[in-house]
Protein backbone atom coordinates (compact mmCIF):
# COMPACT_ATOMS: atom_id res chain seq x y z
CA UNK A 1 0.00 0.00 0.00
CA UNK A 2 1.06 3.53 -0.96
CA UNK A 3 2.10 5.43 2.36
CA UNK A 4 2.76 8.84 3.87
CA UNK A 5 3.80 10.36 6.54
CA UNK A 6 3.38 13.57 8.81
CA UNK A 7 4.57 14.93 11.96
CA UNK A 8 1.65 15.21 14.67
CA UNK A 9 2.34 17.38 17.83
CA UNK A 10 0.02 15.95 20.00
CA UNK A 11 2.11 12.74 19.37
CA UNK A 12 5.16 14.20 19.35
CA UNK A 13 6.34 11.76 16.46
CA UNK A 14 6.34 10.99 12.79
CA UNK A 15 3.09 9.11 12.24
CA UNK A 16 2.42 7.03 9.03
CA UNK A 17 -0.61 6.53 7.26
CA UNK A 18 -2.37 5.79 3.87
CA UNK A 19 -2.12 7.78 0.97
CA UNK A 20 -5.46 7.79 0.62
CA UNK A 21 -8.35 7.29 3.31
CA UNK A 22 -11.53 7.65 3.54
CA UNK A 23 -12.72 10.13 5.99
CA UNK A 24 -17.14 10.22 5.95
CA UNK A 25 -17.02 13.88 7.40
CA UNK A 26 -15.35 17.08 6.50
CA UNK A 27 -14.17 20.07 8.02
CA UNK A 28 -17.31 22.02 9.25
CA UNK A 29 -19.72 19.55 9.79
CA UNK A 30 -21.63 18.72 12.45
CA UNK A 31 -21.51 15.16 14.40
CA UNK A 32 -22.33 13.54 17.50
CA UNK A 33 -20.87 11.06 19.65
CA UNK A 34 -22.52 7.57 18.94
CA UNK A 35 -21.78 6.32 22.79
CA UNK A 36 -21.44 9.38 24.67
CA UNK A 37 -23.90 12.08 25.27
CA UNK A 38 -22.14 15.18 23.07
CA UNK A 39 -21.76 16.61 19.55
CA UNK A 40 -19.39 19.31 18.00
CA UNK A 41 -18.05 20.51 14.58
CA UNK A 42 -15.30 19.06 12.90
CA UNK A 43 -12.18 21.55 12.58
CA UNK A 44 -9.58 19.01 11.87
CA UNK A 45 -8.89 15.74 10.31
CA UNK A 46 -6.28 13.02 10.87
CA UNK A 47 -6.08 10.23 8.61
CA UNK A 48 -5.02 7.80 11.07
CA UNK A 49 -4.42 8.25 14.93
CA UNK A 50 -2.20 11.07 15.66
CA UNK A 51 -2.15 11.83 19.07
CA UNK A 52 0.21 10.69 21.83
CA UNK A 53 0.29 7.23 23.15
CA UNK A 54 -0.73 7.69 26.74
CA UNK A 55 -3.78 9.03 25.38
CA UNK A 56 -4.47 5.90 23.50
CA UNK A 57 -3.67 3.63 25.91
CA UNK A 58 -6.03 5.58 28.72
CA UNK A 59 -8.87 4.28 26.81
CA UNK A 60 -9.89 0.82 28.04
CA UNK A 61 -9.00 -1.94 25.80
CA UNK A 62 -12.65 -3.05 25.31
CA UNK A 63 -13.56 -0.12 23.50
CA UNK A 64 -10.57 1.38 22.18
CA UNK A 65 -10.83 2.00 18.61
CA UNK A 66 -8.40 1.35 16.02
CA UNK A 67 -5.58 3.27 14.90
CA UNK A 68 -6.01 3.03 11.38
CA UNK A 69 -9.41 5.08 10.52
CA UNK A 70 -9.58 9.21 10.40
CA UNK A 71 -9.90 10.72 14.05
CA UNK A 72 -11.51 14.02 13.81
CA UNK A 73 -10.56 16.71 16.10
CA UNK A 74 -13.87 18.19 17.51
CA UNK A 75 -15.27 21.79 18.84
CA UNK A 76 -17.34 19.77 21.33
CA UNK A 77 -20.42 21.03 23.57
CA UNK A 78 -22.49 18.81 26.64
CA UNK A 79 -24.73 20.26 29.08
CA UNK A 80 -21.81 20.90 31.24
CA UNK A 81 -19.65 22.41 29.29
CA UNK A 82 -17.56 23.30 25.63
CA UNK A 83 -14.36 21.79 24.81
CA UNK A 84 -12.05 20.23 22.39
CA UNK A 85 -12.12 16.39 21.85
CA UNK A 86 -10.72 13.79 19.44
CA UNK A 87 -12.75 11.30 18.18
CA UNK A 88 -12.36 7.72 15.76
CA UNK A 89 -14.59 7.88 12.86
CA UNK A 90 -16.17 4.35 14.00
CA UNK A 91 -17.67 6.36 16.90
CA UNK A 92 -19.05 9.24 15.37
CA UNK A 93 -22.11 10.03 13.33
CA UNK A 94 -23.99 12.99 11.64
CA UNK A 95 -26.03 15.39 13.96
CA UNK A 96 -27.29 18.28 10.95
CA UNK A 97 -30.55 17.82 11.99
CA UNK A 98 -29.54 18.85 15.64
CA UNK A 99 -29.06 22.36 14.76
CA UNK A 100 -26.36 24.59 15.70
CA UNK A 101 -23.34 23.73 18.35
CA UNK A 102 -23.06 26.70 20.83
CA UNK A 103 -19.14 26.25 21.12
CA UNK A 104 -17.30 29.27 21.98
CA UNK A 105 -14.42 29.17 19.49
CA UNK A 106 -16.92 28.78 16.73
CA UNK A 107 -16.47 32.20 15.30
CA UNK A 108 -12.71 32.09 15.14
CA UNK A 109 -13.04 29.67 12.35
CA UNK A 110 -16.56 29.49 11.05
CA UNK A 111 -19.48 31.76 9.51
CA UNK A 112 -22.85 31.38 10.77
CA UNK A 113 -24.69 27.51 11.04
CA UNK A 114 -26.04 27.34 7.55
CA UNK A 115 -27.83 24.65 5.54
CA UNK A 116 -26.83 21.47 8.28
CA UNK A 117 -23.09 22.82 8.13
CA UNK A 118 -20.44 25.41 9.41
CA UNK A 119 -19.14 26.81 6.51
CA UNK A 120 -14.93 27.59 6.86
CA UNK A 121 -14.19 31.49 7.45
CA UNK A 122 -12.91 32.89 4.36
CA UNK A 123 -8.92 32.76 4.67
CA UNK A 124 -8.44 30.19 6.69
CA UNK A 125 -9.23 27.60 3.70
CA UNK A 126 -6.57 26.33 1.77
Amino acid sequence: MNRASFFSPQAGRVIEAPRQTRARFGIGDVVRHKHHDFRGVVFDIDPVFASSEEWYQSIPAEVRPRRDQPFYHLLAENEESSYVAYVSQQNLTGDADGGPVEHPSLSEMFDAFSNGRYPLRRGLAH
